[in-house]
């Protein structure tokens, strides 16, 4: 592939925009959840606008409530987190102008049975994207090479690490005490797209028993040599409790990524994932790097995490 397309892609990944929970760091009280109202909007959808955080920077947190939220009292439900969350549920504040159509893909699944009624919450990213997202634990040295022909990057300026501690220590807490939810691994996932494939599995791999599985999709493998599938092949927890949905496309950056997710697949299957149960890996022939590619096939990941 052509230097040009490398920079491109590189571009586009930075301005895009364990064991059991550790004590919970309390972070400054969220302001009051606002609704978001609009044309590209379906359902209920609240904004805690810049959740603060002891270990990140400020954002905003969307919560998607599921179809008979306010009427079913009783009712507890099972919660996907997601990553780039502008991009998740309204076009106007999507990178593209394009947004993930999550909400309308729940909408219908849930109306067809394909899949539990579920909480979906899009954690917006901030400048910081490739930090926040680059695995840090994959990393040896003091410096890495994302792209060929990048300039080192510091490793002491990746804090996926305080990430994940923001989602695991400070949002899932208040997202359980706010809403009703079914707290345990089995009921709570994670997803993202390209480096928010990365860190969702990151995420299951060192908060294993608060994440329960990961969406990965067109996950940037390539990054830094493949270091990042180095790690997962050492680190992916034992099967039976976790579950992790791979999938990439063949265009654009996408093309890159087909001889490392078999990598990544064949290191699972070494695990004793089983293809088909715990694990699923897709080709998307055609499919390009974008919001508009990954909506037009995001119903296949929910239905594999949130499957009645």
């Amino acid at each position: 592939m052509g230097s040009g397309v490398v920079r491109i892609g590189m571009a586009l990944l930075l301005s895009v925009a364990s064991c059991a929970v550790l004590a919970q760091d309390v972070a400054s009280p969220s302001p009051p959840a606002q609704r978001v109202v609009g044309e590209g909007v379906t359902g209920t959808l609240l904004r805690h606008a810049q959740f603060a955080s002891r270990h990140v920077a400020a954002r905003n947190v969307d919560v998607w409530l599921p179809p008979g939220y306010d009427e079913a009292k009783d009712a507890r439900y099972p919660v996907l987190y997601m990553h780039d969350g502008q991009n998740v549920f309204d076009p106007s504040t999507s990178y593209t102008r394009v947004d993930w159509g999550v909400d309308e893909a729940m909408t219908r699944l849930i109306g067809n049975g394909h899949v539990r009624p579920a909480i979906i919450v899009a954690v917006w990213n901030t400048p910081r994207r490739l930090q926040e997202y680059m695995p840090r634990k994959a990393i040896q040295g003091e410096s890495f090479i994302p792209t060929p022909g990048d300039p080192p990057f510091p490793t002491a300026e990746i804090v996926a690490d305080a990430y994940l501690a923001f989602l695991a220590t400070e949002l899932k807490p208040f997202i359980d005490a706010q809403y009703r939810t079914l707290t345990g691994p089995s009921d709570t996932f994670v997803m993202g797209s390209s480096m928010g494939g990365l860190i969702s599995a990151y995420a299951v791999m060192e908060f294993p028993n608060v994440f329960g599985g990961a969406g990965c999709v067109s996950t940037h493998w390539p990054i830094a040599g493949g270091i990042v599938e180095d790690y997962v092949a050492t680190h992916v927890p034992a099967p039976g409790r976790h579950r992790f949905y791979f999938d990439y496309g063949t265009e654009a950056i996408d093309a890159q990524y087909e001889p490392h997710q078999q990598r990544v697949d064949a290191a699972m299957r070494a695990r004793g994932y089983r293809p088909g149960v715990d694990m699923v890996s897709h080709r998307y022939l055609g499919a390009a790097h974008n919001e508009a590619a990954w909506r037009d096939r995001i119903e296949v990941p929910l239905v594999f995490l949130l499957r009645p």
